[in-house]
């Protein structure tokens, strides 16, 4: 009886994660998220989907990022009744994060209407804050490292480092074994742990979205350090998009690490806003066994910013003056609080709009790293006057030579091997890749494509 797997998303893109795999008695869905980026991508959350909700068995996600886990209320409110399995922990951000993507999504279709800036009369979400918390009646946390029974098939969870509860998901059926990367962290990472090893695989679903990048080995605490320092000389705000999960604790860890080291002021405001990143950061000190950090490493971390919560205090900080660094969500400027620190601060030749991560194509962020000297938002031009910088060593996704590295740990090469979540080139340079240094051959997949396994 074999296995079939069709790619309903993260092809040629590195959003949209989802996997469909059919055995005669079962369909299963690894990963559930949302597509981001290029407008094209973003109208297939509003599309049909390729399989129906109801029919579909469980869900077992590899991580809580919204680009994995974000379709999950959409996909209950269509029908869908099985469990959703995931890591503790992931459960614990996903808490956190779906009610939270809901809520953005009713403001801004409010604000939309409110302007009438939108195409749409209305506007509409695309979910709820209260369709959020009904799917999280689903959720089935499980133990890493052990274990389940799902779909008539058993699956297990290791941790795959990248952000906290992160896993990647063996499955097996009948003596077959597939493996999905989900997204893989880096082996050093200052925060999360390595990646776990997989001895074999008959099936590996791998990431790719450094596929074609190698990581700069500097220190990303220097180039934090000069861009606060350098700004903060000029009586100006260094305002950070951030990921609210993964990213700002990352950044919270290095700012912590440069004031006690007084390579930055120790009484530079450093503000975190973002309500859901500030629940995030707290789940470091529940989570210990998943991450690196010690209790006092936790609480430092926790100490380097004042947390901001409420609206009322997120507009006051666009009233202040530098210097003074603001982390906010979202990491790539496509919703949240901070693009309403970019309508204030972006403007402003003092200050510095610092992008610390990977900026997926046509998301605002990408644009202003290229170099657009205005952006729109909220149906407005917004001029770009600030200092454009990156910090693009400071990914929770392993690179090239490290998706290299972790392969090596399989003693004989899987049957197929898929490279997913990533774009078009730095899939098919890992591809090439792969077989200059081992010898496999490996697939690119586009959307929708279905293959028999065994």
């Amino acid at each position: 009886m074999a296995v079939r797997l069709q790619f309903l998303g993260a092809t040629g893109t590195v959003t949209g994660s989802k996997y469909l795999v059919e055995t005669d008695t079962a369909r299963l869905l690894v990963d559930c998220g949302l597509f981001q980026g290029f407008k094209d991508l973003r109208l297939r959350n509003w599309s049909a989907s390729p399989v129906s909700a109801s029919a579909l068995s469980a869900v077992v996600l590899s991580h809580a990022h919204l680009d994995h886990s974000g379709y999950l209320p959409l996909l209950v409110r269509n029908g869908f009744v099985g469990p959703v399995f995931c890591s503790p922990a992931t459960f614990d951000l996903c808490r956190i994060l779906l009610p939270d993507a809901g809520r953005l999504q009713e403001e801004e279709a409010q604000y939309a209407n409110r302007r009438g800036y939108s195409k749409h009369r209305p506007a509409r979400p695309l979910y709820t804050e209260e369709d959020a918390k009904r799917a999280l009646a689903n959720f089935r946390p499980v133990r890493v490292n052990s274990p389940f029974d799902v779909a008539g098939m058993k699956a297990t969870l290791h941790l795959s480092g990248h952000i906290l509860g992160a896993c990647l998901i063996v499955l097996e059926h009948e003596g077959r074994r597939t493996v999905f990367s989900g997204d893989l962290g880096r082996p050093n990472d200052p925060v999360m742990m390595p990646p776990a090893r997989v001895e074999s695989a008959d099936t590996l679903v791998m990431e790719s979205a450094y596929g074609n990048r190698l990581h700069d080995p500097s220190d990303p605490a220097d180039k934090l350090g000069e861009a606060i320092r350098r700004t903060a000389e000029r009586g100006g705000v260094v305002l950070i998009p951030s990921f609210a999960v993964g990213r700002s604790q990352s950044l919270l860890h290095y700012l912590a690490r440069l004031k006690s080291r007084g390579e930055i002021p120790r009484e530079l405001p450093v503000f975190l806003n973002s309500p859901m990143a500030v629940d995030a950061t707290a789940l470091y000190l529940k989570h210990r066994s998943a991450h690196r950090l010690d209790p006092e490493q936790c609480r430092a971390m926790c100490r380097a910013a004042t947390m901001v919560n409420s609206v009322e205090e997120s507009k006051r900080l666009n009233e202040r003056h530098g210097p003074m660094v603001i982390i906010a969500a979202s990491g790539m400027a496509t919703g949240g609080r901070v693009i309403h620190h970019l309508k204030a601060f972006a403007p402003d030749p003092r200050n510095t709009l610092l992008f610390s991560g990977y900026q997926a194509a046509g998301t605002r962020g990408a644009r202003i790293l290229a170099g657009e000297r205005s952006v729109k938002i909220h149906g407005e031009q917004v001029p770009i006057r600030a200092e454009v910088a990156h910090i693009d060593n400071l990914s929770a996704h392993a690179d090239a030579q490290e998706l290299i590295d972790w392969l090596r740990g399989f003693r004989t090469a899987p049957e197929r091997v898929f490279l997913t979540h990533g774009e078009a080139l730095a899939s098919d340079a890992l591809r090439i890749r792969i077989a200059e240094s081992l010898g496999w051959n490996c697939e690119v997949p586009h959307y929708l494509k279905s293959a028999a396994l065994g």
